[in-house]
């Protein structure tokens, strides 16, 4: 199977969370939940203070084949198999979050940035640390990689779930990049 390069990334409206599910990862567990639309969380903490909402059969059927696929890609990204992903993805944020959320998707595995120049592709080169606050708040992390954005002199800084776990990532990412 070849590698796919770059994500293919279908935004949604939010989604009201209908399912969760639990990944054993290289990288440790991963907690994901996904609503009819689309995954709304990948997380490496459990999922808590999110209540599930009701939708009937076929919106829970849904969420339940987002939350799915989504295994099955990390799977295949994990595997070095895939470098990105093609998911229907539904979080919850402010345009400005999602405007972030989508130039991190567009940061190609193996590469990196650092916030500034997030805020500069957005259009917005003042916004480094609105851009910083977007980028931590991002719900949905490996899929919607925020871990291929350093601090400005190119070292490792500010990631939820670890610098550790960043640079697992990034380490994954960087062979078949080359």
């Amino acid at each position: 199977m070849k590698p796919l390069s770059s994500n293919r990334i279908c935004w949604q409206a939010a989604a009201e969370v209908l399912a969760t599910a639990e990944y054993q990862s290289p990288v440790g567990w991963l907690y994901l939940a996904a609503g009819a639309a689309g995954l709304t969380h990948l997380t490496a903490a459990p999922l808590t203070g999110i209540a599930l909402g009701q939708g009937d059969e076929a919106a829970l059927a849904s969420a339940k084949g987002h939350l799915a696929e989504a295994k099955v890609q990390l799977d295949e990204y994990f595997a070095g198999q895939r470098l990105g992903f093609e998911l229907m993805l539904a979080p919850k944020g402010t345009a400005f979050q999602r405007r972030v959320w989508q130039a991190l998707v567009a940061i190609a595995p193996g590469a990196t940035c650092s916030y500034s120049e997030l805020a500069d592709e957005i259009g917005n080169p003042k916004a480094v640390r609105a851009v910083g606050s977007a980028n931590g708040a991002n719900p949905i992390a490996i899929i919607v990689p925020c871990h291929r954005v350093l601090g400005k002199s190119g070292k490792l800084v500010g990631y939820a779930w670890g610098l550790t776990m960043k640079q697992a990532l990034l380490d994954l990412e960087t062979p078949a990049a080359g």
